[in-house]
């Protein structure tokens, strides 16, 4: 078998088949031990220029002593790119790649030698380009929407925003090298009368769109100069060569396209974002300025929510970019989105110090206007916990610190309920602060944080002497009764610990705090309650429901054997329907708990119903 394959090079890691012919492939068996030492080490990835997060995320160092030796031999590999640009680029024209099917790959990562190639052929291939190189490159791109490798590069390039629906099936030659900003093949490809320059892919985006996503200048210009290429032809997301260049920070690119007379400095995408708004929110300082410079640039233009160039600076932190609208005269500096959220909203509701600073100067920005569901800076701040930003706030004579949203909810309520304590401390320091304000439900601060179980927050309201611990809300919920609803055991004991906190108190479906934890399965909650001899374990709501037939109900086996051991709690009440605790648990299939009843001497399962459930159900248990 030995002799048999000695013209043959078996790789057991690589995606292709594990036997590959040494004669007809030596590029490609050159190429995968490049990339298998590759993998093994950064030193050769220094060499080759392959510090790029892609790569890295495959290298891996096997020994030191690999490292160290190729560390001291940098001249391993004097012609690395062009090496790594032909073989995979040999690879890509084999007999083998070009019989994979060039439809949608359901994993690339299980193909990583193919992923690799189709996604840096061209980035080694521009480093440094030979003749070998464009003469393999225009092998592969001859039929390049009909082979695997446009499918593999088209969707390792596509962007969030692009369409989902988008395939390689339109790709070409010409969208990958604009891509890679190969400008020799492109020559070539552009000067066969079958090249469409203009052609968009089945995402719409033309080669000029690649060029500039690809930050590749000179392939910008080449193509800028093509007469069929139309500069501002957009993508099937309305979005425009000049408005990926924006996103992107490509100051050079972006020039280059401002420079023409047949371009919409302004123009929108689908969704209403312009060249301008988009180098704002990403923060593009010199994009931002470039484009402001520009006549027939709309500085204060919203897009389809609303949102001004000011709103996604500012809520994205970026401080140079809204010093630079607000120098403008021609931007309103408190102008609100579709939702009524300002410019100081977004920067406060994000927790950006420094924009909201710049705003809060502006005579022109009122400090407390609410949104359309009333909820002003100072609330989204509270909520987010953005402590110095809640600072700079109430520090303001103009900003009301007691504010409440259309639902009743105030700064101080949002900060309880999301457990920031220092945001509450801020609050509760202020006289003009009720710290037992109650929303349009009478939920109180108090009650939204013990139903979220901020243990820190219940404690500093509790220390007040104007918090009512014990305030139901509009359906009879104490604050006890919201935390044991939810399990939080150690704000039941804080509220237990309380001599002026009714244990017992029902809400208006009668449920008691005991009947909460125990529907639930809370078992340390329910503990808690039975330890007291103020608690009635037996208490039933207004559906004759007591704690034990919530717990079996629904199958909570510990907390039903924590009533169940109990001489005050009767194993056989019914509710007003006359079902029993083992009715319920055998109708619900609990096994473990109709267990537990039928275990018991004073249990009752003569009723006919409840017997033929559990005969049926559980036919080997003890027949009741």
């Amino acid at each position: 078998m030995r002799g048999r394959l000695k013209n043959y090079c078996v790789f057991k890691d690589s995606p292709l088949p594990v036997i590959v012919e040494r004669k007809v492939k030596k590029k490609v068996i050159v190429g995968l031990l490049i990339l298998s030492f590759a993998s093994r080490s950064t030193a050769l990835c220094s060499r080759c220029h392959f510090y790029s997060p892609h790569f890295l995320e495959t290298a891996r160092l096997a020994h030191h002593t690999l490292r160290e030796y190729l560390t001291t031999h940098r001249n391993l590999f004097p012609r690395a790119d062009m090496e790594m640009a032909e073989t995979c680029l040999t690879y890509l024209n084999s007999d083998q790649a070009k019989a994979l099917p060039a439809k949608r790959q359901p994993d690339l990562s299980s193909m990583p030698f193919l992923k690799y190639c189709s996604r840096y052929w061209g980035i080694h291939g521009k480093r440094e380009l030979s003749d070998g190189v464009i003469s393999l490159a225009m092998d592969l791109l001859d039929e390049y929407e009909n082979h695997v490798t446009a499918n593999s590069l088209f969707e390792q390039i596509l962007d969030e925003d692009d369409s989902l629906e988008a395939n390689s099936s339109l790709f070409d030659g010409l969208h990958c090298v604009s891509f890679f900003g190969i400008v020799d093949v492109m020559t070539v490809l552009l000067g066969m009368n079958s090249c469409d320059a203009n052609r968009g892919d089945s995402a719409g985006i033309t080669p000029l769109i690649w060029a500039v996503r690809g930050g590749e200048p000179e392939a910008v210009e080449l193509l800028l100069r093509q007469e069929a290429v139309s500069p501002d032809k957009p993508d099937n997301g309305g979005m425009t060569p000049l408005l990926w260049a924006a996103i992107n920070g490509r100051g050079s690119i972006v020039g280059q396209l401002l420079d023409r007379q047949d371009i919409n400095p302004d123009k929108p995408d689908n969704e209403g974002g312009t060249p301008l708004s988009w180098a704002a929110a990403n923060g593009h300082v010199s994009v931002v300025k470039q484009l402001l410079d520009r006549r027939g640039v709309n500085p204060d233009k919203p897009d389809n929510e609303g949102s001004t160039p000011l709103s996604c600076s500012a809520m994205n932190g970026h401080e140079s970019v809204v010093k630079q609208l607000l120098d403008r005269r021609d931007v309103n500096p408190d102008k609100p989105d579709n939702e009524g959220s300002t410019p100081l909203s977004w920067a406060a509701a994000s927790g950006n110090e420094s924009v909201v600073k710049q705003l809060l100067d502006r005579q022109d920005v009122n400090p407390d206007k609410p949104d359309n569901k009333g909820k002003t800076a100072l609330l989204w701040a509270a909520a987010r916990g953005h402590e110095p930003v809640v600072k700079q706030l109430l520090d303001r004579q103009d900003v009301n610190p007691d504010k409440p949203d259309n639902e009743g909810s105030t700064p101080l309520s949002w900060a309880a309920a999301n457990g920031n304590e220092s945001v509450v401390k801020q609050l509760l320091d202020r006289q003009d602060v009720n710290p037992d304000f109650p929303d349009n439900e009478d939920k109180t601060p108090l009650s939204c944080a013990a139903a979220n179980g901020h243990v820190s927050v219940a404690k500093q309201l509790l220390g007040r002497q104007d918090v009512n611990p014990d305030k139901p809300d509009n359906e009879g919920s104490t604050p006890l009764s919201c935390a044991a609803l939810s399990g939080h055991e150690l704000v039941v004991k804080q509220l237990l610990d309380r001599q002026d906190v009714n244990p017992d108190k029902p809400d208006n479906e009668g449920s008691t705090p005991l009947s909460c934890a125990a529907m639930n399965g809370h078992e340390s909650v329910v503990k808690q309650f039975l330890d007291r001899r103020d608690v009635n374990p037996d208490y039933p709501d207004n559906d004759g429901r007591t704690p034990l037939l919530w717990a079996a109900a629904n199958g909570n086996e510990s907390t039903a054997k924590q009533l169940l051991d109990r001489q005050d709690v009767d194993p056989n009440r019914p509710d007003n329907e006359g079902e029993t605790p083992l009715s319920l648990a055998a109708a619900g299939g609990h096994r473990s708990v109709v267990k537990q009843l039928l275990d018991r001497q004073d249990a009752d399962p003569t009723d006919q119903t409840t017997r033929a459930v559990c005969i049926i159900r559980f036919p080997t248990l003890p027949k009741p």
